[in-house]
Protein backbone atom coordinates (compact mmCIF):
# COMPACT_ATOMS: atom_id res chain seq x y z
CA UNK A 1 0.00 0.00 0.00
CA UNK A 2 0.88 3.57 -0.85
CA UNK A 3 0.66 4.53 2.61
CA UNK A 4 3.46 2.34 4.16
CA UNK A 5 5.98 3.32 0.90
CA UNK A 6 9.32 5.42 2.36
CA UNK A 7 11.17 6.34 -0.95
CA UNK A 8 11.53 9.81 -1.16
CA UNK A 9 9.91 11.64 -4.26
CA UNK A 10 11.96 14.40 -6.04
CA UNK A 11 14.72 14.26 -3.18
CA UNK A 12 12.41 16.46 -1.19
CA UNK A 13 9.84 14.04 0.41
CA UNK A 14 9.81 12.26 3.83
CA UNK A 15 8.41 8.62 4.02
CA UNK A 16 4.59 8.55 4.41
CA UNK A 17 3.61 7.34 7.74
CA UNK A 18 2.04 3.70 8.52
CA UNK A 19 -1.07 3.72 10.22
CA UNK A 20 -5.00 2.46 9.72
CA UNK A 21 -7.99 4.93 8.86
CA UNK A 22 -11.39 3.74 10.39
CA UNK A 23 -13.74 3.97 7.06
CA UNK A 24 -16.41 6.64 7.13
CA UNK A 25 -19.41 6.88 5.01
CA UNK A 26 -18.49 7.99 1.49
CA UNK A 27 -19.81 11.57 0.78
CA UNK A 28 -19.14 11.20 -2.81
CA UNK A 29 -17.55 8.53 -4.73
CA UNK A 30 -15.03 9.87 -7.61
CA UNK A 31 -12.19 7.22 -7.78
CA UNK A 32 -8.73 7.98 -8.87
CA UNK A 33 -6.68 5.49 -8.54
CA UNK A 34 -3.59 6.96 -9.78
CA UNK A 35 -4.06 10.03 -7.53
CA UNK A 36 -1.03 12.49 -7.38
CA UNK A 37 -1.53 15.93 -6.56
CA UNK A 38 -5.04 16.45 -3.89
CA UNK A 39 -6.04 20.21 -4.17
CA UNK A 40 -7.82 20.91 -1.19
CA UNK A 41 -10.87 23.51 -2.18
CA UNK A 42 -13.54 26.09 -0.97
CA UNK A 43 -14.09 29.85 0.22
CA UNK A 44 -12.16 30.93 2.40
CA UNK A 45 -12.59 29.75 5.89
CA UNK A 46 -13.56 26.20 4.87
CA UNK A 47 -10.42 25.20 6.43
CA UNK A 48 -8.43 24.75 3.57
CA UNK A 49 -5.31 25.11 4.92
CA UNK A 50 -5.68 23.46 8.18
CA UNK A 51 -6.84 20.40 6.38
CA UNK A 52 -4.14 20.09 4.35
CA UNK A 53 -1.07 20.95 5.76
CA UNK A 54 -2.13 18.26 8.47
CA UNK A 55 -2.69 15.89 5.30
CA UNK A 56 0.05 16.97 3.52
CA UNK A 57 2.39 16.38 7.45
CA UNK A 58 0.99 13.05 8.04
CA UNK A 59 1.92 11.88 4.75
CA UNK A 60 5.32 13.45 4.64
CA UNK A 61 4.88 15.32 1.18
CA UNK A 62 4.56 18.87 0.76
CA UNK A 63 2.52 21.41 1.02
CA UNK A 64 1.44 24.81 -0.67
CA UNK A 65 -0.81 27.10 0.45
CA UNK A 66 -2.45 29.35 -2.93
CA UNK A 67 -2.68 32.55 -1.34
CA UNK A 68 0.75 32.52 -0.33
CA UNK A 69 1.75 32.72 -4.39
CA UNK A 70 -1.11 36.00 -5.36
CA UNK A 71 1.02 38.69 -7.16
CA UNK A 72 1.60 41.77 -4.85
CA UNK A 73 -1.66 43.40 -6.64
CA UNK A 74 -3.75 40.65 -5.80
CA UNK A 75 -3.13 41.28 -1.87
CA UNK A 76 -3.35 44.80 -2.03
CA UNK A 77 -6.71 44.68 -3.53
CA UNK A 78 -7.92 42.30 -1.05
CA UNK A 79 -6.54 44.21 1.41
CA UNK A 80 -8.66 47.02 0.64
CA UNK A 81 -11.66 45.10 0.57
CA UNK A 82 -12.09 44.53 -3.01
CA UNK A 83 -12.59 41.03 -4.80
CA UNK A 84 -10.70 39.67 -7.27
CA UNK A 85 -11.77 40.32 -10.90
CA UNK A 86 -10.76 36.69 -13.29
CA UNK A 87 -8.11 39.11 -15.06
CA UNK A 88 -6.65 39.36 -11.39
CA UNK A 89 -6.84 35.45 -11.27
CA UNK A 90 -5.54 34.50 -14.41
CA UNK A 91 -1.59 35.00 -13.93
CA UNK A 92 -2.05 33.41 -10.20
CA UNK A 93 -4.00 30.47 -11.46
CA UNK A 94 -1.14 30.07 -14.76
CA UNK A 95 1.68 30.28 -11.69
CA UNK A 96 -0.05 27.58 -9.83
CA UNK A 97 -0.79 25.64 -12.78
CA UNK A 98 2.95 24.95 -13.18
CA UNK A 99 4.00 24.48 -9.69
CA UNK A 100 1.04 21.39 -9.34
CA UNK A 101 2.80 20.17 -12.83
CA UNK A 102 6.04 19.68 -11.29
CA UNK A 103 4.23 16.98 -9.09
CA UNK A 104 2.37 14.75 -11.20
CA UNK A 105 3.51 12.43 -13.82
CA UNK A 106 4.57 9.70 -11.50
CA UNK A 107 2.72 5.81 -12.26
CA UNK A 108 2.04 5.01 -8.76
CA UNK A 109 -0.81 4.96 -6.26
CA UNK A 110 0.40 7.65 -4.25
CA UNK A 111 0.07 11.56 -3.23
CA UNK A 112 2.93 13.40 -3.90
CA UNK A 113 1.88 16.96 -2.27
CA UNK A 114 -1.04 18.85 -1.07
CA UNK A 115 -2.56 22.36 -2.29
CA UNK A 116 -5.00 24.40 -0.92
CA UNK A 117 -6.64 26.75 -3.07
CA UNK A 118 -10.38 28.20 -3.55
CA UNK A 119 -10.80 27.48 -6.93
CA UNK A 120 -14.61 28.69 -6.98
CA UNK A 121 -14.95 28.04 -10.69
CA UNK A 122 -14.93 25.32 -12.66
CA UNK A 123 -12.86 27.51 -14.90
CA UNK A 124 -10.77 28.09 -12.59
CA UNK A 125 -10.22 24.59 -11.74
CA UNK A 126 -9.96 23.72 -15.11
CA UNK A 127 -7.02 26.01 -15.22
CA UNK A 128 -5.52 24.74 -13.14
CA UNK A 129 -5.79 21.08 -14.08
CA UNK A 130 -5.11 21.72 -17.52
CA UNK A 131 -4.07 18.66 -19.72
CA UNK A 132 -2.33 17.03 -15.90
CA UNK A 133 -3.46 13.65 -14.86
CA UNK A 134 -3.49 12.33 -11.29
CA UNK A 135 -5.40 15.74 -9.96
CA UNK A 136 -8.19 15.44 -7.51
CA UNK A 137 -9.74 18.54 -5.89
CA UNK A 138 -11.56 17.90 -2.64
CA UNK A 139 -14.10 20.66 -1.80
CA UNK A 140 -14.81 21.74 1.74
CA UNK A 141 -18.08 22.39 1.93
CA UNK A 142 -20.12 24.61 4.20
CA UNK A 143 -22.68 27.33 4.53
CA UNK A 144 -21.92 31.10 4.89
CA UNK A 145 -23.17 31.38 8.71
CA UNK A 146 -20.71 28.46 9.90
CA UNK A 147 -17.59 30.04 8.05
CA UNK A 148 -18.67 33.82 8.77
CA UNK A 149 -18.24 32.62 12.48
CA UNK A 150 -14.84 30.63 11.69
CA UNK A 151 -13.49 34.14 9.94
CA UNK A 152 -14.39 36.45 12.38
CA UNK A 153 -12.59 34.58 15.41
CA UNK A 154 -9.66 34.80 13.23
CA UNK A 155 -6.87 37.27 14.39
CA UNK A 156 -5.25 38.94 11.16
CA UNK A 157 -7.42 37.45 8.18
CA UNK A 158 -8.04 39.92 5.41
CA UNK A 159 -11.41 38.60 4.16
CA UNK A 160 -14.46 40.75 4.87
CA UNK A 161 -18.14 39.73 5.11
CA UNK A 162 -18.48 41.46 1.97
CA UNK A 163 -15.43 39.64 0.40
CA UNK A 164 -16.83 36.08 1.81
CA UNK A 165 -20.68 36.72 0.33
CA UNK A 166 -18.71 37.40 -3.23
CA UNK A 167 -16.91 34.04 -2.88
CA UNK A 168 -20.04 32.31 -2.34
CA UNK A 169 -21.93 34.51 -4.80
CA UNK A 170 -18.85 32.76 -7.58
CA UNK A 171 -18.87 29.73 -6.36
CA UNK A 172 -19.88 27.00 -8.59
CA UNK A 173 -20.01 23.08 -6.74
CA UNK A 174 -17.92 20.99 -7.95
CA UNK A 175 -20.01 17.68 -8.88
CA UNK A 176 -19.20 14.25 -7.61
CA UNK A 177 -16.94 13.28 -11.16
CA UNK A 178 -15.08 16.37 -10.60
CA UNK A 179 -14.49 16.39 -7.03
CA UNK A 180 -14.70 14.61 -3.19
CA UNK A 181 -16.79 16.60 -1.56
CA UNK A 182 -16.59 16.74 2.67
CA UNK A 183 -18.78 18.50 4.46
CA UNK A 184 -17.15 20.56 7.08
CA UNK A 185 -19.37 20.03 10.05
CA UNK A 186 -16.52 16.98 10.68
CA UNK A 187 -13.14 17.43 12.54
CA UNK A 188 -10.12 18.06 10.36
CA UNK A 189 -9.03 14.41 11.56
CA UNK A 190 -12.41 13.22 10.15
CA UNK A 191 -11.82 15.15 6.93
CA UNK A 192 -8.31 13.43 6.24
CA UNK A 193 -10.09 10.04 6.87
CA UNK A 194 -12.48 10.28 4.18
CA UNK A 195 -9.60 12.05 1.70
CA UNK A 196 -7.39 8.85 2.39
CA UNK A 197 -10.51 6.05 1.94
CA UNK A 198 -12.13 8.07 -1.26
CA UNK A 199 -8.87 9.24 -3.03
CA UNK A 200 -8.06 5.45 -3.92
CA UNK A 201 -11.40 4.30 -3.54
Amino acid sequence: MWQNRGKALRGSRGAGEQGRFSPLPLCSPAPHPKTMVIIIMGVSGCGKTTVGRALAQQLGVPFFDADDYHPAANVAKMGRGEPLTDADREPWLARLHGMIGEWVGEEMEEITAVFACSALKKTYRDQLRGSLDGVVFVYLAGDFDLIWLRLAARQGHFMKANMLQSQFDTLEPPTAVEALTIPITLSPAEIINQILHQAFA
